[in-house]
């Protein structure tokens, strides 16, 4: 209380129903803004703990989140004899500390030194949330320092030593000068920012080029030698060139399961991996073929890849040429999936939004489910617009909370967000946050009455048993079009025959400024194709499939046009 009456007269304080989304829409704000930051204030106890989602998501994802805790007084502490004193204790250093950079209870006043360092450390290197607990009689101390901190005393960039990466990026130049199938894999440790310095050069480099879905905004869709995002429920064709390259160059990615299939062994079968991520931990755990894993800052490694890059000439025009003709052949909405007459077709639906994205818009596509995967397999986003998730923890009701830390990160812009009708019912509360702050969210709302996801699961794998996936097996969700209207915020019910683009009353609200939600009519029974599919292995286990072999399978003379490597 003693903070949050100090932080009201120097900052702006914004107000949310829930501490979850206080984490959540501090994590996004921090991911889409470069001007300004923003942390969580929570209260002791359930404060703490209906934050741990957030901060577990920014942990899993490598980015900065700052959250300060109350705590009861020192004299209320158990301190472990007991296993409550102060009333609503829990001991959150302790709860978040296995996910946390910093997790530190703050027992005297300290110097502004020491807090600065706390908040460089979860800012540098691999980046993670700092948590500071403080009790109520340390903040009503009257021994504070009140001058402020000056943001140039707080680096943005990493610590890393970078002597060797002219060692490495020889290496790698050695590599290249031997391929004939090289891809270079951008993730998410690349910055927005330092991407956009290169992008130029970087295009005209010669390499063709994907990016993982948290690198997914580095490059734009028109680019040339831009071939997609690979991963476990990446676009088709992405996944079959990415297994035919001779020579993967993956700067920024971890390269964990979801982007190499749960069938490791069978990742880039036919080449040599070079992995460039700040955390050598990472590499520890790696368990690829052919890896060669470095430990470097993955911005100064492109910067140092792309100047040499021009001192010789590398290109690949064969494999270039490959590469268009198979993107031409695979489709990103696959004719195997089910059209129901009166509902959208997800991936179509996704195609059609793309074409009214433009350069300035933020997508926030949830971070779970059919509105995440589908997004990120057949979406074709322009070179500006910027694509914020939270895949690692892939946690239901992230999408609106992250969407509210972007529009208040980011006012002048328009905040695109998915997210399933199931998911969204997680977080409805936050709608109230939206309406009374004019937030110019633009909310499609995937409409399939629950979980999808969960209901495929049943269906496939337990007869079609459902439990708690739907409306008719105890699922209990609103009738979204009055919610809506509950909160004065505009809705309307998207008309597939008419599609988005098409849509006047649609795009009319696209344009105006504020809130509008807009109702996806998407059929119970949709298909989701292509995924990844397991099979019963020799030894009678399940053993997933490698990543180019997608689940349907396709026809010969389709398969023999695009398999030239394999």
């Amino acid at each position: 209380m003693h903070f949050l009456d100090t932080f009201s007269k120097e900052l702006r304080c914004i107000p949310v129903v829930s501490e979850y989304s206080a984490s959540i829409a501090a994590e996004y704000f921090n991911e889409s803004s470069e001007e300004c930051k923003a942390f969580a204030l929570v209260t002791a106890g359930p404060g703490l703990t209906n934050a741990v989602t957030g901060i577990a998501g920014a942990y899993l994802e490598s980015r900065e989140l700052l959250i300060i805790g109350g705590q009861v007084k020192q004299l209320d502490l158990n301190h472990s004899s007991a296993r409550q004193m102060g009333i609503q204790e829990v001991d959150g250093v302790a709860i978040v500390r296995s996910i946390t950079k910093v997790s530190h209870r703050v027992t005297t006043p300290v110097d502004l030194g020491q807090i600065e360092e706390f908040i460089r450390l979860g800012m540098t290197d691999r980046k993670g949330p700092v948590f500071l607990e403080v009790p109520l009689d340390v903040q009503a101390s009257d021994d504070i320092q009140t001058s402020p901190m000056k943001s140039s005393q707080i680096p943005n960039r990493s610590s890393t030593n970078d002597l060797d990466l002219p060692i490495l990026v020889e290496q790698t130049l050695k590599l290249l000068k031997e391929s004939y199938r090289p891809i270079l894999l951008i993730g998410g440790g690349v910055s927005r920012s330092r991407i956009e310095s290169i992008y130029d050069p970087l295009i005209r480099a010669g390499l063709p080029m994907m990016t993982t879905w948290n690198g997914a905004d580095r490059l734009g869709s028109q680019e040339v030698l831009y071939f997609g995002r690979p991963n476990t429920w990446g676009m088709r064709y992405s996944n079959i060139l990415l297994q035919q390259a001779d020579l993967v160059i993956a700067v920024g990615t971890r390269l964990g399961l979801q982007q190499t299939g749960f069938n490791f062994g069978g990742f880039v079968p036919n080449g040599t991996i070079v992995q460039v991520d700040i955390d050598k931990s990472e590499h520890k755990t790696s368990k690829l073929r052919d890896i060669r894993a470095f430990s470097a800052d993955a911005n100064v490694f492109l910067e140092y890849l792309i100047k040499y890059l021009y001192r010789e000439d590398f290109r690949y025009p064969k494999w270039v040429q490959y590469c268009q003709e198979v993107k031409e052949v695979l489709p990103l909405s696959e004719k195997s999936n089910r059209n129901f007459a009166g509902f959208f077709n997800p991936y179509d639906f996704v195609l059609d939004v793309s074409r009214c994205l433009t350069t300035k818009d933020i997508l926030i596509p949830s971070s779970s489910g059919s509105s995440m995967t589908v997004t990120m397999q057949s979406l074709l986003q322009p070179r500006g617009t910027r694509i914020i998730t939270n895949k690692s923890l892939a946690s239901m009701g992230y999408g609106l909370s992250g969407a509210i830390g972007a529009a208040f990160a980011n006012p002048r812009k328009r905040i695109i967000h998915f997210e399933g009708d199931g998911g969204f019912a997680q977080n409805i509360q936050e709608i109230g946050t939206v309406g009374i702050n004019d937030l110019n969210i633009k909310m499609f709302i995937w409409e399939n009455n629950g979980y999808a996801s969960i209901r495929m699961t049943q269906l496939n794998y337990f007869a079609g048993r459902y439990i708690g996936c739907d409306r008719s097996s105890g699922l209990g969700l609103p009738n979204l079009t009055k919610l809506f209207k509950m909160y004065d915020i505009p809705v309307y019910t998207l008309d597939s025959n008419i599609g988005v683009s098409d849509d006047q009353r649609v795009q009319a609200l696209l344009r105006e400024n504020g809130p509008a939600a807009f109702i996806v009519p998407i059929h119970p029974e949709q298909t989701f194709y292509p995924k990844i599919s397991s099979r019963i292995s020799r030894e009678g286990g399940m053993e997933s499939a490698p990543i180019h072999l997608m689940t349907p399978e396709l026809d010969e003379k389709d398969w023999l046009k695009v398999s030239r490597y394999l």
